[in-house]
C-alpha cells in the first residue's frame, strides 16, 4: 500500500510518498489531498525535511527506494556523494558513474530522480556553471543551491 503525507516548504507544498518502510517518492504539489493515517517513514521524512530547510540538517538518513534502471540508480548514488552546499557539472557526475560522454543520459537520470532534495539532483548544474534542468523548476534549484551555501 502507497501511503503519502505533506510538507509545507518554504518554495512550496511537497507531497511525500510511502511504501513499506521506505520513501518512493517526493514531488511539488500545489494542494495537499486528504490524508488518514501517516505511517512513521512519512513522519520521519517530514521530521528531516524541516530540519533541512531549518538549515539544521546536511544529510537525510530516511529510507528510499530507488525504482530505476542500472544506469539511473548508478547517476542517483553518485547525486548522494556530492557534498552539501557544493555543485559539479553534468559532465563531471558522467566521468564520475564511469561513462564520461553520457552527460546527457546522466542528466536525463536526473529528471527522473523520484526523490529530489534527498537524493540532492539539484547540486548539478551546466558544465557553464549556469543552472539547466529541474523537475521542480529552475527557480527552485537556484533557491536550494543558495538555501544550503547560507549553511556552510
Amino acid at each position: 500500500m502507497i501511503y503519502k503525507a505533506y510538507y509545507k516548504s518554504p518554495i512550496g507544498i511537497i507531497e511525500i510518498k510511502s511504501r513499506d518502510d521506505y520513501i518512493i517518492s517526493l514531488d511539488f504539489v500545489e494542494k495537499e489531498e486528504e490524508v488518514e493515517h501517516i505511517p512513521e517513514i512519512l513522519t520521519q521524512c517530514i521530521k528531516e525535511l524541516h530540519e533541512y530547510f531549518n538549515g539544521k540538517r546536511r544529510e537525510f538518513s530516511v529510507k528510499v527506494y530507488l525504482e530505476g534502471t542500472e544506469f539511473q540508480r548508478k547517476a542517483w548514488e553518485e547525486l548522494r556523494k556530492i557534498p552539501y552546499g557544493e555543485t559539479i557539472s553534468y559532465k563531471e557526475q558522467a566521468q564520475r558513474v564511469g561513462s564520461p560522454k553520457a552527460f546527457r543520459a546522466v542528466g536525463l537520470a536526473n529528471s527522473k530522480n523520484p526523490v529530489g532534495i534527498i537524493v540532492p539532483c539539484h547540486r548539478v548544474i551546466g558544465s557553464d556553471g549556469k543552472l539547466t534542468g529541474y523537475a521542480g523548476g529552475l527557480w527552485r534549484k537556484k533557491w536550494l543551491i543558495e538555501h544550503e551555501k547560507k549553511f556552510l
